[in-house]
């Protein structure tokens, strides 16, 4: 026989993560961004600088939303990795959506609305779900 698995939260924590995972790469791109055009506090007069010559420096937004972008992934990928082992460990849920919780919570500092928004409540959902999930009952 197999054994039970909180399905319901494991799904929902690994699209968290895969959404958490995108707002990071979103991130990173407006980082890019950010370096090729000029914005912030060091990075040119706008539009590809005074002159339209090549690239500025990043400057301080630029840089920021790197760092962000950085994060973003970090955490979703905590929180993929938490999701599975959600499901492959579901005695140890406890443990295991505490992590999803938390991750998904971070994850607004650094994934775009922690993964447009959709991410956090699905991770926070998922998690909670992982936490409360009560392993069946066995028959006799």
């Amino acid at each position: 026989m197999t054994e039970e698995t909180p399905t319901a939260a494991f799904v929902l924590s690994l699209v968290a993560g895969v959404f958490i995972i995108l707002g990071g790469v979103m991130m990173s791109m407006l980082r890019s961004f950010m370096g090729s055009y000029g914005f912030g506090m060091m990075g040119g007069y706008g539009f590809g600088g005074m002159m339209g010559y090549g690239r500025r420096p990043l400057g301080f937004v630029g840089a920021a939303f790197g760092v962000l972008g950085i994060l973003g992934l970090i955490f979703g990928a905590i929180v993929i990795f938490s999701a599975v082992m959600l499901n492959k460990k579901p005695a140890q849920h406890t443990t295991w959506g505490t992590l999803v919780v938390v991750f998904s919570a971070l994850s607004i500092l650094g994934s775009a609305m922690g993964g447009f928004g959709v991410g956090l409540i699905l991770g926070l959902i998922g998690g909670i779900l992982g936490i409360t999930w009560k392993s069946p009952e066995p028959k006799a």
